[in-house]
This record gives C-alpha cells, structure tokens and sequence, in this order.
C-alpha cells in the first residue's frame, strides 16, 4: 500500500505524536509498504525532503504561535496532487490534520486525534472552541477513528458521536530495550545512603506539571531532579528553581541519544509525570517497563497506569504537599521485583500490525 502520515511534527523533533508517528511508520516500511511522512517545520531549519529509516519525509513551513496549530495550507496542495491508498492523520490539536481531511480522491481516510479535549495554556484552551467545527470535520470525514487509550475513547465517543468508527490501539515502547534494565538484581546495587534520583522526561510546558516537583525539593532533602526534555516552559521552571533554592539538586538535559535516555531511565529511583492532559504517557509506560515506580496525576489517560503499588496517582489539582505525601507514601511500597510488564504497555511490533490490519479492514 501507498500510505501518507499527516502530522504536525516529525523526528528529530521529539514529543507523544511524533514518536507514534515514527515508529508505525519505519516498521510499516520493514513490512513492505511505500510510507511517506507528510509533516511541517515552524523554523525552517530543517530538510524538505529526506529519506528516514525507508520512511521518506516531506516537511513544510507553518505558522505555529506558541508551538501550537502548526497551520500550513500546503498541506492540502500537496494531498491533492498525490494519490494514496491510506491518508491517516495525527493529532486533533493541529491544523495538519484537517488539511488531511479535506482531500479525498477514493482512499481511506483514518484518523488518530491523541485527544484530550483541552488546550495546553488558557489562550490554546479559548481557541479550542471555535476549533471544535473543524474538529468535526476531520472526524466526520474519517473512516476509521483510533484511539490510543480508553480515556481518549470515552472523550471523543462523548464529544463526536463517533463510537461506530472508534478503535482503541494503544501507543507502544520497544519492549527488547527494557529487557537488560529489568534484569534481577539491579535495582539492588545503587549504594546505601545516596540521594534518590527523581526523573522526569518530556516536554517543558506548564500543563506538564514539572513546576509541583520543583515546589516540593526543599522538602525531600534526600532527592535529586533530573529533567529531561525542551520546551516553552524551561526558563521559568529554571527561575523556579533557583527561587527555591534548590537548583544544585537540578539536572537539565535535552537532546539525548536513545542510549543516553534509557541510561536515565535506569538510573532513576522514581519517575513523575503531573500532567493535567495525556491521551496515553509513553514515557510513564517506558518507566514502568525499566522497573521505575510511577507517580502521575488522575484525570487523564495517566490513571490507566495506576495500580496502587507500582504506579500511584495524585488527585487534582496537583501541589507540592501532594507530591511530597505521594513520594514518601511510594518508597514506602512493597513491589516484586520484575513482576512483569503492565497490561496497558504493548510492543510497537504488535501496535502497528494492528494499525496495518485496520487499513486493510477499511479498504474492505
């Protein structure tokens, strides 16, 4: 099949879509599938055109205020010139997708919003409601609508009235990477008596929550923060630090290697990720496959992940006196050792047979 992925951003930009993206799209390749990534590049640095892992990648430039939207019209142009077997967009959140939605030249059109209602600052959440009309074109216009998570299910059931076209295909992880990190017997070897490493890794945004954990060092003098991850949000977050003077207890890092990240992951002691909207949490589920135990916030696709013993949740709205109970209440926690993966964590071998399997229902 000639298949076109339509999203807001792709590699080396980093984020939740943008590694879906990615990893369907290099196996989708691998199973014999001419793959072109249709996407856009705000800063204008980047290749047009270039060839990813057999992935071929076409970007353009948009307008994107706030790193948000991503508005490029050319998208459409493009679409319209070209004719494919599958045009499956990405991301409710972005222009790309509604491009994607008004070209139809007999292919099957399929949809995966990474849904979570609301917009990421008070200014995106305004917008979000004279958005909505063109939200519902994109998913009226879809044949089939995928959704990775049961919480993102149950949000676009309820706001589209689409239930007779939804899917769940949950997000994935490379399983074969957390194997040597979840080894007996290597939790065991950190040195008594050290500083505990907190972790978190992701975007630098408010909405992320990064700030409670922050908030909460002066309290938790036998931990360390490391912060993995570029945004918007960084140069408060850093003020932040150093107003509460706990910024020698902070490690910034940014642009790691594959190799570097896991290496953070098992290092770490406790993983945290606050955020207040998530449609899955692949780096929650990365955590939790390194053997990490998890503090996220309820509200979103993250409670999927609680169970009580390995993952906790907090209750919103989040603050630093909650993340302090929740991190003291966690070390606390009797946890098997290597008990195995959560059942809400599946290889991205099996996510993108799925997702293949639904084109080809769709083509039927």
């Amino acid at each position: 099949m000639k298949i076109a992925q339509i999203c807001p951003r792709y590699s080396p930009d980093i984020g939740g879509v943008e590694t879906h993206v990615k990893e369907i799209s290099e196996r989708l390749v691998k199973a014999g599938h001419d793959v072109e990534v249709i996407t856009t590049d705000p800063t204008g640095k980047l290749s047009r055109r270039e060839t990813i892992n057999g992935v071929k990648v076409v970007r353009f430039r948009s307008f994107a205020p706030g790193n948000a939207y991503y508005f490029a019209p050319q998208i459409y142009t493009y679409l319209k010139k070209h004719n494919y077997d599958i045009i499956h967009a990405h991301s409710y959140h972005a222009f790309p997708a509604f491009f994607a939605s008004l070209v139809r030249h007999g292919e099957k059109f399929v949809f995966t919003p990474h849904y979570h209602r609301h917009g990421h600052t008070e200014f995106r959440d305004l917008l979000h409601k004279p958005y909505r009309l063109l939200g519902r074109t994109i998913f009226s216009r879809a044949d089939s609508v995928i959704c990775v998570s049961e919480y993102e299910k149950r949000l676009v059931e309820s706001d589209f009235e689409v239930a007779a076209k939804t899917v769940k295909i949950p997000n994935g992880i490379n399983l074969k990477e957390f194997e040597y990190l979840r080894q007996p017997g290597k939790s065991s070897n950190r040195k008594a008596g050290r500083e505990e490493i907190l972790l978190y890794v992701g975007r630098l945004e408010e909405y992320k929550g990064v700030q409670y954990i922050i908030q909460s060092l002066p309290e938790l003098q036998d931990f360390r923060l490391k912060i993995v991850g570029k945004g918007p949000y960084e140069a408060e977050l850093r003020n932040m630090a150093k107003s509460f003077g706990v910024e020698g207890r902070v490690e910034w890092l940014k642009e790691l290697s594959r190799k570097e990240l896991l290496e953070c992951y098992a290092g770490a002691d406790i993983f945290l990720m606050l955020s207040s909207h998530e449609a899955y949490g692949i780096t929650v589920a990365e955590a939790l496959a390194t053997g990490i135990p998890c503090i996220v916030a309820k509200g979103s696709a993250l409670e999927e992940f609680v169970d009580g013993r390995n993952c906790i949740g907090i209750e919103n709205p989040v603050s630093k006196q909650k993340v302090t109970r929740a991190l003291k209440e966690i070390k606390n926690k009797e946890r098997k050792e290597n008990s195995g993966i959560d059942k809400n964590i599946m290889d991205w071998n099996e996510v993108s047979a799925r997702i293949e399997k639904q084109y080809t229902k769709d083509k039927n």
